[in-house]
């Protein structure tokens, strides 16, 4: 998993949609994005639609190079957790992935280092790819504390996953104070933190995990940055938000060219 065809770590763009689009919509948006890609081989590219547009949004999805994934996932496979939602139920779909820990789920529903990981586990106990989600926000990164946040955020969101299995995870690097701001790190910035948190992996699981990880950059990606993005050595793809909502957008993010 994870691997383009000369055994390298194969691209991942990710559009994670929010509280956005009906079940219809999400349907209707996987069939145009599918016709407007053609076949995909040389990137993994996966859609993350709410809850209720997963069923639709997979069938829609099937025969395409398009993937989808949950916006979050939790860890126990059945009980009595009103309005929770098990890998297993995810992978039932034919969902292929899960979003863990997004900042917005930290922020408003209380998300933890310690529930991350529980997700994490339960995602890749059911064969999805886990894109866990670690960043600092802007008081943080202003007092100095970046890596500070992600030297704590990393290795607790991997610690239920087995060295063996680190290329089984991806993690989306995401500056809070760079989410539907507008403001973008810039590319020599995100490759900074994000070969930081390669490190970070290789501490925690060891070098072959360090290498196998896919590691994303995520906010305010977009058409105007997204070729200088992945040109970083250490950046592996994406997790867009608001230029994954629209066909055309999405699709030049995609079709991403390194200069």
């Amino acid at each position: 998993m994870g691997e383009d065809s000369q055994g390298g770590r194969l691209p991942l763009i990710a559009g994670n949609w929010k509280m956005f689009k009906t079940s219809a919509e999400g349907a209707g948006f996987v069939r145009e994005l599918a016709e407007e890609l053609g076949e995909v081989k040389d990137r993994e590219v996966m859609v993350a639609p709410p809850f209720t547009g997963l069923c639709e949004a997979a069938k829609a999805a099937e025969g395409t190079s398009i993937k989808v994934a949950a916006q979050d996932v939790f860890w126990e496979w059945e009980g009595a957790y009103t309005g929770e939602v098990s890998a297993t139920m995810l992978a039932d779909l034919g969902v292929a992935g899960a979003i863990i820990g997004h900042s917005e789920r930290r922020r408003y529903f209380g998300e933890t280092d310690e529930s991350v990981a529980k997700k994490v586990w339960a995602a890749l106990e059911q064969g999805l790819l886990p894109i866990m989600c670690v960043g600092e926000i802007e008081e943080e990164r202003e007092a100095g504390l970046t890596e500070e946040v992600l030297g704590r955020q990393v290795p607790a969101g991997l610690a239920s996953v087995p060295h063996e299995h680190g290329g089984r995870v991806a993690i989306a690097y995401e500056p809070v104070w760079a989410i539907g701001t507008g403001r973008t790190a810039t590319p020599e910035v995100a490759q900074e933190a994000i070969g930081f948190v390669r490190g970070l992996v290789g501490e925690a699981m060891g070098k072959q995990a360090a290498e196998a990880v896919r590691i994303l950059y995520g906010g305010s990606v977009g058409p105007h940055n997204i070729d200088e993005l992945m040109d970083q050595m250490d950046i592996d793809g994406v997790l867009v938000g608001g230029a994954s909502l629209q066909v055309a957008s999405f699709a030049r993010i995609v079709k991403y060219e390194k200069p």
